[in-house]
């Protein structure tokens, strides 16, 4: 086994919401973990040691504490610099498995100490290569049973006399990463109350200069009717808009649960290690323009002391349930109670979305400006809207993801529950420098964000207005059934310009059945025409409109209505109201239903309407065709099942990880593999590839292409050195060698023309027809693997034809891959050719996902050409990179 890595200490949650941070062991700790030992009662001394033995304590600690060496690991978890649990490992003679033990603090047992290390040291063993774990204890010892039984990982016994040996498979299957879900979503939750239920706030940095940011957060709390207790922290003065004031936060009669910090950035970090020691337990820190040495202060002092962070750089937050009124925020307004959570990194986008909303009347539940999310983020917010039995509508404006693996994990079953909106910035170059500029992360590309938004359900708008559009119907009406809509309107204009509207959004507009026009007909004044859309003429009455209506929302072939509608005098002079027919119809029509005003004011409006529903009226045709579209996705998205993950046959996990260890040991910077090393790492995962030789001279070129040559004897030569990347571009592929005349006039063409680079040649025989595809895998620096797959061949770039799913893929992902490309119509037979081998295409991304997933150090894969054909596939050339990098885990609990 390699040397063991060092592994960075982080800080995670504990069952109760504290913070602990978890490192490695370092002999310094010898003196506390003896005092750890030494505090247990005798009894759980036994069940430790199985003997009430201070020496076997003591020899535990020394060991623990001994020199690092590779198959072993020990770990502990320290609260305040004190030592409060270990766990460690230690692998014996057979390769693979390793001896666990655990230790916990007298007095800390059931908040979740032991089991938080053991998942960490799981992980480490996983990336040590460690696929088991053994552990030896008392039968009666339940708390151990208990613990290992609720990892979530497979655990079998075997008793022995008065002892039990377990057996723990370290497999990180979907069962053990629900139940570390399930774990860290307790620990957020009490870790979310003081900030978004405190009872106590307090405000440092409220002045009495009008205008400042501290007073307008003090007067929001009490003008708002926090009914809580309120302070602020200001030396100056003894109270500020009728609210006791105190020097500093250590002289307030009780530590608050929440400290809004709006002081100046030099003096967030002092405000927040004052707080840490006082008892707070949550900051928002509106202050702006902190500096890398603040920024790291702040953080550290938020980690030191167990405080929940959200900002720095924001408006505040608020939870507008009557019970509590809070609103710790400097917007404009109160924001609206209602059911809809908000969670922003932009101040603007917020104060835009709590305004929108307010007028909507949706309101909100809990908001949170996350500003520069140096702590609580978007997984946060969703784990919080989730469980606090208000949210029904979740909104996001998140410019950059800290762990969007769990974040997907998180959305994709929050999005079972709820719908989740967000926009989708940073769409452009230009987009994505302003939000990496903005929020001081890594801002990603178009193609990973929007498959991190199609795998979870997240419905994506490109604007604050289209997303306010689209949240207006999916809280006022019922998802329809699907895309077919119909439209009814009393101008022809009118109706063209919404049947333009919802095709363009992907909508289908259905001719209606005969049994329906004859239905319409009859309830319809003379000259309407019963189409799609529907004119109902400037004549209709509003109970001739409200049974057209009727008869289309009830009917199977209709799944929503667009209902179109100019003022015209026809209605004035009769007294009719037509908005009146849409809005007063039976109570809860089936489809939904929304309505188009184009002499409306605002983008969108909601309606009053029968039995105390609402009905979404727009400003135009194609907003309402927009958030149509949202919501059929999102109803087509429901329909789906989570989707499998398969493993293919003959993957070989350890000796993929050893042909990159090999490698590694001559290329310790990394880089491109050579053409052996490419195709050696591709079998390991059962890619097929087309046969093909090395050659470094002429003659044994010749020879290849002897015994490579199919019937005709054509072969292809392409040059290879370290760094070739795109072989056409430099016109070092030579096609259709006949002979071995032809095969060494090639090869000293390619030796003339890249002299004193070229190192050999890869031959391989010339392929035979099919379609050119592209499969490929990139290790995106903040989303990890991306499988990529579309049109390959040299039409690569010029028509960039390619869809993308985040790894690990499903059985629905990989079938979305293939469907998604424009050119997916050619693999199923359009272009008359016959369908290729669908089958062996999705083998071919599921085995890319695993390779993505066991290989670390993969930054790059790319199959081009894959030549796919009815019998089959293969690989006509393969490039890999590889970078030397640590093992992450995605999925291990901790804190930004």
């Amino acid at each position: 086994m390699t040397a063991v890595l060092a592994r960075p200490a982080i800080h995670a949650l504990l069952a109760d919401g504290t913070t602990v941070r978890i490192r490695a062991v370092e002999p310094e700790d010898r003196d506390q973990l003896h005092r750890l030992y030494e505090e247990m009662s005798p009894e759980n001394l036994r069940m430790r040691f199985f003997a009430a033995s201070p020496g076997s304590a003591v020899l535990a600690a020394d060991r623990a504490c001994g020199p690092a060496r590779p198959g072993r690991r020990a770990l502990v978890a320290e609260l305040r610099g004190r030592i409060i649990g270990l766990a460690e490992y230690d692998e014996g003679d057979e390769r693979g498995s390793a001896d666990l033990a655990v230790a916990v603090a007298e007095g800390l047992h059931h908040r979740g100490v032991g089991t938080l290390l053991v998942e960490h040291l799981a992980s480490a063993a996983r990336a040590d290569g460690i696929t088991l774990f053994r552990a030896d204890a008392l039968s009666e010892n339940r708390e151990v049973m208990r613990l290992f039984s609720d990892l979530g990982l497979r655990v079998t016994r075997r008793a022995d006399g008065p002892e039990t040996r377990c057996t723990i498979l370290l497999d990180q299957d979907d069962a053990y990463l629900r139940a570390v879900e399930d774990r860290g979503r307790t620990a957020d939750l009490a870790s979310m109350e003081p900030l978004f239920r405190p009872r106590t706030v307090a405000v440092v940095g409220a002045g009495r200069r009008p205008g400042s940011v501290g007073r307008a957060v003090l007067r929001h709390l009490t003008t708002g009717g926090f009914t809580g207790r309120s302070f602020a922290v200001n030396p100056h003065a003894h109270a500020l808009l009728g609210v006791p004031s105190y020097p500093a936060v250590a002289e307030l009669p009780s530590p608050p649960d929440l400290v809004v910090v709006a002081t100046p950035a030099a003096a967030v970090p002092t405000v927040a290690e004052e707080s840490g020691r006082a008892g707070v337990r949550a900051l928002a820190v509106v202050s702006a323009g902190l500096d890398s040495v603040q920024a790291q202060g702040l953080l550290t002092a938020c980690r030191t002391y167990g405080m929940r962070l959200v900002g720095p750089n924001c408006l505040g937050v608020a939870n507008t349930d009557p019970a509590l009124r809070m609103d710790a925020t400097f917007a404009a307004g109160h924001p609206r109670s209602g059911s809809a959570g908000i969670g922003v990194q932009s101040g603007g986008v917020g104060l835009a979305l709590l305004e929108g909303l307010s007028r909507l009347g949706i309101g909100v539940s809990t908001f949170a400006s996350l500003g520069d999310k140096y702590d609580v983020s978007g997984n946060d917010m969703l784990q919080w809207w989730e469980n606090d039995g208000v949210t029904d509508l979740a909104l996001l404006h998140l410019e950059s993801f800290g762990n969007p693996r769990v974040f997907s994990r998180t959305a994709r079953r929050v999005t079972r529950r709820m719908p989740l909106l967000t926009v989708d910035a940073g769409r452009t170059d230009a987009g994505r420098r302003a939000a990496a500029s903005h929020s001081a992360a890594a801002a990603t590309s178009t193609l990973t964000r929007h498959a991190l938004f199609t795998q979870a359900g997240i419905t994506a708008t490109r604007s604050v207005g289209e997303l306010l559009e689209t949240a207006a119907l999916l809280h006022a009406q019922p998802l329809p059934a699907g895309p077919r809509v119909a439209i009814v309107t009393n101008a022809g204009g009118a109706g063209v310009l919404a049947a333009d509207a919802c095709v363009e959004a992907g909508l289908v507009l259905p001719a209606p059945a005969s049994g329906l026009v004859e239905d319409l007909s009859a309830v319809l004044p003379d000259g309407a025409a019963v189409g799609n859309p529907v004119d109902v003429t400037a004549a209709v009455g509003e109970d001739e409109l409200r049974a057209c209506l009727d008869l289309l929302t009830d009917h199977r072939g209709v799944d929503a209505v667009v209902v179109a509608l100019v003022p015209t005098a026809v209605a004035a002079a009769t007294g009719d109201d037509l908005v009146r027919a849409v809005t007063q119809g039976p109570d809860g029509r089936r489809s939904p239903t929304v309505l188009v005003r184009m002499e409306q004011g605002l983008s969108v409006r909601l309606l009053p309407a029968t039995g105390g529903n609402v009905v979404p009226s727009y400003a135009e045709p194609h907003a309402a065709a927009r958030a149509l579209a949202h919501a059929a996705r999102r109803t087509a998205w429901l329909a789906r099942p989570p989707g499998i993950r398969l493993v293919p046959e003959g993957i070989d996990t350890r000796r993929s990880r050893a042909v990159a260890d090999n490698w590694f040991a001559a290329h310790p910077e990394g880089g491109w593999l050579g053409p052996r090393t490419c195709a050696e790492l591709l079998s390991c995962y059962g890619i097929p590839q087309v046969p093909w030789g090395w050659a470094e001279t002429e003659d044994e070129a010749v020879r290849a292409a002897e015994r490579l040559g199919g019937p005709d004897g054509r072969v292809v030569l392409k040059a290879y050195w370290p760094g070739l990347v795109h072989k056409s571009d430099q016109h070092a592929v030579c096609l259709d060698l006949i002979g071995a005349g032809q095969v060494r006039s090639a090869y000293r063409d390619l030796r003339t023309r890249f002299d004193g680079r070229m190192t050999g040649v890869v031959v391989q025989p010339l392929a035979g027809r099919g379609t050119e595809l592209l499969a490929g895998v990139v290790q995106d620096q903040v989303f990890g693997p991306l499988i990529i797959f579309g049109l390959g061949g040299t039409a690569t770039e010029v028509f960039a034809d390619r869809a993308a799913r985040l790894a690990p893929l499903t059985d629905l992902d990989v079938h979305d891959l293939i469907a998604s490309p424009r050119c997916a119509s050619l693999l199923f037979g359009a272009s008359g050719s016959g369908p290729v081998d669908i089958d062996a295409l999705e083998q071919l991304l599921h085995r890319l996902s695993w390779m993505a997933e066991n290989v670390p150090q993969l930054a790059e894969a790319d199959l081009n050409p894959v030549l796919a054909t009815s019998g089959g596939l293969s690989v006509l050339d393969a490039r890999v990179r590889l970078l030397p990098r640590r093992p992450q885990d995605p999925y291990l609990r901790r804190l930004r």
